[in-house]
């Protein structure tokens, strides 16, 4: 069987026991098949803050409420800080 990659030289400092201990346990067969699965894991993570951040787009794009201008925004938002700031000194 011919190989469809080649060897990957990855420094992991101290995650290098993690991967270790989860070889030593029989819960993975090897390292590589550790990296794999942690790829296809960091995969599935970013897919679905993908689909998190696209769905918040559509949702904004989609608004049908007026804009605020952003010197109302930051005015509300000093106003908020100045109570806060004013209520967490008592």
């Amino acid at each position: 069987m011919t190989r469809s990659s080649r060897p990957l030289t990855v420094t992991l400092g101290a995650l290098q026991r993690k991967v270790s201990a989860r070889v030593k346990s029989g819960t993975y067969a090897s390292a590589s098949e550790v990296m794999r699965a942690a790829l296809r894991a960091l995969e599935r993570e970013e897919s679905a803050i993908d689909g998190v951040l696209k769905s918040r787009i559509d949702a904004a794009f989609s608004d049908t409420r007026s804009s605020v201008p952003a010197e109302k925004v930051f005015e509300r938002l000093r106003k908020r800080h100045a109570r806060n700031l004013k209520a967490h000194k008592k």
